[in-house]
Order: C-alpha cells, then sequence, then structure tokens
C-alpha cells in the first residue's frame, strides 16, 4: 500500500511538473512575439531615422524627415501591435479566410469573391494622387520591415494567434490599404438588407397602410405609395411566407445586419458658443465590439504639422482627430448607395439576361479558393451591367427573387477608381475647414458625415458618391427593381454639391447621431432609412440648454445616459396601467406587475447599469415588439426583434389606424393595446424571474447590459476565451447617446455589443486639453499589459489627454524606437 502510494505520489508530481513545464514553454513562445518598444533597428526603406515615441498611454508618437518616412513609422507600429488583426482583415477582403480556418468561413469567402473588391483595390492604386502613392507605398515598407523583423528574429511568428492559425504571411501591398476601406464599406452598409426586407415585408402585410407601420420612415415629409412587389415583380406571390433556414453569423463576418451597419455621433461648437473662445469638436464613431478594438490611437508628425486621433490598423491615414488647425469627427450617413436589381434570365438561354438592349450574356469569372483541411472548391463569378449576381442566401435574397430571375447589386463601393485614400490623406493634411471640404470631394465609399472644425468655423457635410436615379424609378431604391426596365438603372454619381452641407449655421452649434439631416424629395432625398430618431431629441436638449459649452459639456454630452425613447414610450404603453387593479396578495403575478409599474413611475429614464428599471424597460419593450409583430408576420419577425420606438409610437397614438396590430388575429376576442401592453410586461417578467429571479429591486442592468469585448477567433475557445474576452457591465442603450446597443437575440438579449470603440473631445483654445480614449488597449497581444488597459477608463467614461507635444509624449514614455536606415 505504501508503494502504491509513493508511486502514485510520483506520478501525481510528475505531472503537476510536466504541466508547469508546458505552461511556461507555451508562454515563452506567445511573449516572442510580445513587442519590445524602446529599441534601435535597422531597416530598408527610411531616408533618415524615425523615432516612435510610445506615451504612457502606449500611443505611438511618429517623427520622420519626411513623410514617407513617418508614414513608414505607422506601418511598423500597426504591425508591431496588431498584425493579426490586419492580417485578417486582408483575408477576409481577399475572401481567402477559409485557407486558415477551414470550411467554418466558406461562405464568407464565397461572397466577398462575388464582391470582387479585392480586385478593385488593386486596380483603385492607379487612382490616386502620388503623394497618396508614396504614402501607400512607404506604409507598406514599414508593415513589411516588421515583418522581417519577425522572420529574421524568430519573433513569435508575429502575434500568438499565428501558433493556432499558421499561415504565410504576404508582403503587404499598397492595395491591401485601399481594399480594407471598401471592406469598411460593407461593415456600414444596410441597404442591401433593408430593401430586401421591405420587400419581405411587403409580401406578408396586406394592409400598405400597416407597411408604413411597422418600416416606417424617419420623421419628416414622406414619399408617394410605392406599387406593390408583387404586382411589380411577376411571379413573387408565391413567395409569400418564403424563409430561409437562420445560420449564426462568424464572428469574422463583415456582412452585419442592419442593426449593427454602423451608427456614430459627432457634434461642434463655433467659438461663440465656447466658453473657452476656440471652437469644440465631440465624436465617438460606433462598430461592433471586439478585443482588440478596430482602432488604434496615433500621431503622426507631417510636414504640414502634427496629427493624432484615431487610426484603423492597415490604413496611413487619422481617421477621426484633429491637427494645430482642424479637427475632424465622422458619422455614417446612412446614404442610399446601393441597389438591388432583380434580373431576367433570357429563357431561351440561362448565360444571358435581359437589358433595355435586349438579351445580354453575364460576365463571367471562374476562381479557386483553397479550404484547410478541405478540397478547393472553383466559384463561377457573373456580372451584369448592374453589378454582382448575388447568392440567393445573401441577406434572404432568394425569398424576394422569383424563378427565372437573379439579384445583382449596385454599389458606389463597386468602383476601380476609388479615390477614398487620397481624399483621407488630404483631409489629413487640411489646415482649414474650406480645404477639408475640398478635400472630401475625392470621398467614395463608405459614405459618411464629416464634421469639422477650425480656429473661425464650423461645418458638416456628407461626403461619398450619390447614385444619380431616375425620378421615375420603379421603387425609388426603397426596394428591389427590375434590372431590364431602363428607367431604374443608375446615370452614374450626383455632384459633390448635391451632397447636404451646413456650414457656419447661425445657431453656432451642429451635430449628427445619424438622424435625418435633409427633407427632400427624390431622387436627392439621400435616404429612405436613418440611423437614429431617438437620440438627437437629447442631442437637441442637451445643446440648448447652455448658451455656451465646455470640453466638459461636450463630455457630458458623449457619457449621457438618458432615454428619451423611455420616457416618451412608458407614458403611452403604460398610460392605463399606472396605479390601476386590485390589492394583489404577494407572490403572485399581479402583484409583481404593480412592483414593477411602481417602480418605471417613479423612474427619470436613466439607463444606469445599477438601476434596476433600466432592465425592466428594456425586456418590456423586447416583449412588447414581439406581442405585436408575431401574429401578423409569423416567421419574419425575428427580422424586427429591435424594439422600434416609431414602430411602437405610431401604434399606441394610433396613428393611421396603427393600433390594429394589437388585435391578435387568430383569437375570437379583439385585444386591445392596454390587454397587449398588460401582457408584454408580463412576458418580460417571468422572463427576469426566470433569469435574474424575482427581487426586482435588487436588478442590476449592467448584469444584462455587458460589453462584449470578444476575440473574433479565440473567443470561443474554451479556457482561452477567459484570457482574451474583455466584459464589462455599462450603462446606456439602443437610444441613449452614450449608445451601447444590445445582441436583440439569444439568452442574452441584451448584451452590449456595438457602441462607441473610440471617444474624441477638442478643444481648440487649449488643444492639449483634448482628450480621447479606445474601449481596450493599443495592443492586440492578450499577454501586453496594453491589451486592456484603456478598457475600464473607458467604462468608467475617462479619457486620457490628446496633444501635439513631442516633450509631454517622451515625459513618460513606455519606450522609443528608432528605425535607422540599413546600409546598402
Amino acid at each position: 500500500m505504501v508503494l502504491i502510494f509513493k508511486w502514485l505520489l510520483r506520478l501525481t508530481g510528475g505531472a503537476i511538473l510536466l504541466a508547469l513545464l508546458a505552461v511556461v514553454g507555451l508562454y515563452f513562445l506567445l511573449s516572442r512575439s510580445l513587442p519590445d518598444y524602446d529599441k534601435q533597428l535597422a531597416v530598408k526603406g527610411v531616408s533618415a531615422p524615425v523615432e516612435i515615441v510610445r506615451d504612457n498611454a502606449n500611443v505611438p508618437h511618429i517623427f520622420g524627415a519626411s513623410d514617407d518616412d513617418t508614414f513608414f513609422g505607422l506601418g511598423y507600429a500597426h504591425a508591431q501591435d496588431r498584425l493579426w488583426q490586419m492580417v485578417t482583415l486582408r483575408r477576409t477582403v481577399q475572401g481567402r479566410l477559409s485557407e486558415v480556418f477551414g470550411p467554418r468561413t466558406i461562405d464568407i469567402d464565397k461572397l466577398m469573391r462575388r464582391y470582387g473588391l479585392y480586385d478593385l483595390a488593386r486596380r483603385s492604386v492607379a487612382a490616386q494622387d502620388e503623394a497618396t502613392q508614396q504614402a501607400l507605398r512607404a506604409y507598406a515598407a514599414g508593415v513589411n520591415a516588421r515583418l522581417t523583423e519577425i522572420n529574421d528574429g524568430a519573433l513569435g511568428r508575429g502575434a500568438p494567434e499565428m501558433f493556432l492559425f499558421n499561415a504565410p504571411i504576404a508582403p503587404w501591398q499598397p492595395a491591401d490599404s485601399i481594399a480594407i476601406i471598401k471592406l469598411m464599406a460593407v461593415q456600414l452598409s444596410a441597404h442591401l438588407e433593408n430593401e430586401v426586407l421591405y420587400a419581405r415585408t411587403s409580401l406578408e402585410v396586406e394592409d400598405e397602410a400597416r407597411l408604413a407601420d411597422i418600416l416606417p420612415e424617419a420623421p419628416g415629409s414622406g414619399i408617394a405609395a410605392l406599387p406593390d412587389y408583387a404586382a411589380l415583380m411577376p411571379g413573387a406571390e408565391g413567395l409569400r411566407h418564403a424563409a430561409l433556414p437562420q445560420k449564426d453569423q462568424h464572428p469574422l463576418s463583415p456582412f452585419k445586419k442592419r442593426a449593427f451597419a454602423g451608427a456614430s455621433n459627432a457634434w461642434a461648437a463655433a467659438p461663440a458658443r465656447s466658453a473657452s473662445g476656440g471652437a469644440l469638436l465631440a465624436n465617438d464613431p460606433h462598430l461592433g465590439f471586439t478585443a482588440p478594438a478596430i482602432w488604434y490611437l496615433a500621431r503622426l508628425d507631417l510636414q504640414s504639422g502634427g496629427v493624432i486621433g484615431g487610426t484603423i490598423p492597415g490604413l496611413p491615414v487619422v481617421m477621426t482627430g484633429r491637427s494645430h488647425d482642424l479637427g475632424w469627427g465622422i458619422t455614417s450617413s446612412y446614404m442610399d448607395d446601393q441597389d438591388v436589381f432583380i434580373e431576367k434570365l433570357n429563357p431561351d438561354d440561362p448565360d444571358e439576361y435581359l437589358t433595355p438592349e435586349g438579351p445580354k450574356p453575364f460576365r463571367t469569372e471562374r476562381t479557386i479558393i483553397r479550404i484547410k483541411d478541405a478540397d478547393p472548391i472553383t466559384l463561377t463569378l457573373r456580372w451584369t451591367d448592374n453589378g454582382p449576381v448575388l447568392p440567393g442566401s445573401h441577406y434572404d435574397l432568394a425569398t424576394i427573387t422569383p424563378s427565372g430571375h437573379v439579384a445583382a447589386l449596385s454599389w458606389t463601393a463597386l468602383t476601380d477608381a476609388d479615390t477614398t485614400m487620397t481624399a483621407g490623406m488630404r483631409l489629413m493634411k487640411s489646415a482649414s475647414v474650406d480645404e477639408a471640404l475640398a478635400a472630401g470631394q475625392l470621398y467614395v465609399a463608405p459614405s459618411q458625415n464629416l464634421t469639422l472644425v477650425d480656429h473661425d468655423t464650423i461645418a458638416l457635410k456628407t461626403i461619398g458618391a450619390m447614385p444619380r436615379r431616375n425620378a421615375q424609378h420603379d421603387t425609388q431604391g426603397r426596394m428591389p427593381a427590375r434590372g431590364w426596365v431602363r428607367q431604374n438603372r443608375w446615370r452614374g454619381t450626383s455632384p459633390y454639391s448635391a451632397n447636404p452641407e451646413f456650414i457656419a449655421p447661425s445657431g453656432g452649434v451642429l451635430g449628427n447621431t445619424n438622424n435625418k439631416t435633409v427633407d427632400r424629395p427624390f431622387p436627392l432625398h439621400v435616404s429612405f432609412v436613418w440611423g437614429d430618431t431617438q437620440r438627437v431629441h437629447r442631442w437637441r436638449r442637451l445643446m440648448q440648454t447652455r448658451a455656451v459649452h465646455t470640453r466638459d459639456s461636450f463630455i457630458e454630452a458623449q457619457l449621457d445616459t438618458v432615454s428619451f425613447t423611455a420616457r416618451s414610450l412608458l407614458p403611452l404603453i403604460g398610460k392605463d396601467l399606472w396605479f390601476t387593479g386590485e390589492a394583489a396578495p404577494e407572490g403572485t403575478p399581479d402583484r409583481q406587475r404593480q412592483r414593477a409599474l411602481d417602480l418605471l413611475s417613479e423612474w427619470n429614464g436613466e439607463m444606469n447599469e445599477h438601476m434596476p428599471e433600466p432592465l425592466i424597460y428594456a425586456a418590456w419593450l423586447r416583449a412588447l415588439q414581439d406581442r405585436l409583430t408575431r401574429d401578423d408576420l409569423g416567421p419574419l419577425a425575428r427580422e424586427f426583434r429591435h424594439p422600434d420606438p416609431v414602430f411602437i409610437e405610431r401604434v399606441y397614438r394610433d396613428i393611421d389606424g396603427a393600433s390594429a396590430w394589437c388585435d391578435v388575429r387568430r383569437s375570437t376576442r379583439t385585444e386591445t393595446c392596454t390587454d397587449i401592453a398588460r401582457l408584454a410586461l408580463d412576458d418580460a417578467l417571468v422572463w427576469i424571474n426566470e433569469t435574474y429571479g424575482t427581487a426586482l429591486e435588487s436588478l442590476r442592468w449592467g448584469d444584462a447590459h455587458q460589453a462584449t469585448h470578444d476575440h473574433p477567433v479565440l473567443g470561443e475557445v474554451p479556457l482561452l476565451r477567459y484570457f482574451v474576452n474583455i466584459r464589462q457591465s455599462t450603462s446606456g442603450g439602443d437610444n441613449t447617446l452614450l449608445r451601447g446597443r444590445t445582441k436583440g437575440s439569444g439568452p442574452d438579449p441584451f448584451q452590449n455589443v456595438h457602441g462607441a470603440g473610440f471617444r474624441g473631445v477638442y478643444d481648440f483654445a487649449d488643444p492639449d486639453s483634448s482628450v480621447f480614449i479606445t474601449s481596450t488597449g493599443q495592443s492586440g497581444h492578450f499577454l501586453s499589459r496594453h491589451y486592456d488597459d484603456m478598457a475600464q477608463l473607458w467604462r468608467r467614461g475617462e479619457y486620457i489627454p490628446m496633444s501635439l507635444d513631442p516633450d509631454l509624449a517622451r515625459a513618460a514614455a513606455v519606450g522609443v524606437t528608432v528605425l535607422e536606415p540599413a546600409a546598402q
């Protein structure tokens, strides 16, 4: 027995020792790729030493003897901290993810090959001006210098992920940077899905007035009634109730659902409305949360002056930030820059489609997709005059495409003369609002609202190519149109002067929360679908209640968590429920409902993470949306999971008979909107009781509203996910200025998955008092202390200084890298 015990002890000790050695060995391998920020390195491609000073937040301040040397330094810094992210973005737009990740990403690759964005990016290099081409070449050389250093120094393959998903890394090319801009356009575009959804809903909803309820236009003047989709598209009626099986979206997919297709806030105050006497600008672009965040902070010392702000790894431009003379911020414009065309096949030859001039053959090309651990597949790509032919599974296109037809996409990003990179480069070097506005003329896609300030004035301009449509267009771009009808086809793009602009407004304050900016008739309408109808009301109130603003008042607005939506909807949906009903015993559903209503009746609409009311309210609205739509829309109701405040308001104000949504058609009795509100509240409370318990006063919104900064690849790996994912309790909600867009589905529908990955506030009276923050940290290496060192600051609403003073950067630098010209 003693002998057995001794051997068991030895075996256990040996196993523990082996495990420890394995952990130490793994840590050694993974830590080899941690960047050394304090060194000198001889590199090819610079004309003079380049200095990269890392301040105490690990923001690189890059100083070069020329602009090209500075861009070289930015490329090197990006590759030091975010190589895996850059390579993954490039593989995504190339349609080559499956070479690394296997069959799970094959659908993404197929779609990206059909879009052909990478080939368009390669051809767009020649469309850039000479300075931009030089900057792209210098930036690529900086990335490749880091790749050479990794290979020569055996630096752990450059990133921890490379050990799990090892694949050769091709040298960076100028086209790669342009391709990433096009990939961002994919992530920010929702009009394709909106068109399909509009057509699907028109097939399901029998009463045309109800279509205006469930897919409401932003408040303002409406448009003429559209034709019925079934009447417009022969054979479409047979597609009614069609539904495709739902697939979980891969974390690497750039094809976001319409609820997550981009948002953002930006506002500016002229010197006359600023307490300091200098112009003010605040910007917080909204994208899906990831770890690391898409944003990377950097300062560039250019010949035109210093520039600092948010960059995207892979791009040699500051996308949102400031120089000494100019500040710029971006928000999604929601310009309708996509149209779906239903192309009719030639019945005598399926390799041809109909055009206004008669049958025409598809332009075709074959491409091979290589797949890890599987046989490669050959894909035949097809294009019509209107654009690439897309599969029926993409955003459920098959559900609105009759037999004998295919769907094609027109989109402004599908050009091989895309000068968006040149526009970004010129914007970054502009010294005034006028120069920046001129630079915006070359911007193509994704369309943005550009908010600008200089020392004297403020402006907002929609940039990006706006399709020029015929006034007689069948559907006005609201839903798919017949591709063989001449009047539906695009006629190029509108002149830059047609894009909305607001320069030096008399009130001295302007801004955008993705709200409707203009109310113009089609075809100069910009869009029928806008990203916000709610936040703008709260923003307007905060701006108008002060005669002058400060940096701190702009920060206060960025972090505001009061929901205008809650304040406006709760009195409507609960008007016949407040303080009514008989006394109910403890533990009964009636008593629980009364307690919930008592809490909500005293609530001011603040979506604070520590309060129970936001969770009760959010669960009630979600259940209400479901109750109102499920009976009428059937399976299609799953496309409307996020409560639409305009829809709910129309129903409860009975606008144009919208209260008809409250009646359950399949029941014998006639339900009222009060009945549905009460039933929805009971549904919400049952879900809350099962998920969080029955003690309503102890609920915390932040427990449900966790920000999910998840690693797109390693975030699903058992055990490892606890090291790479960043989860935080957060305030805010779908419709607050501190926007935290909820997931909307699954067992955790209120997870915060989409919001401000970057926040910046700039004061031009005291530029060095400007501040910024990102949602995670600078490094993409999960063993680095800079992987998540900004995360808690971001969660608490804190910022770090944004200074162009090199001495301040050096004062507390975490390292200084000097890139010296290598001997030839």
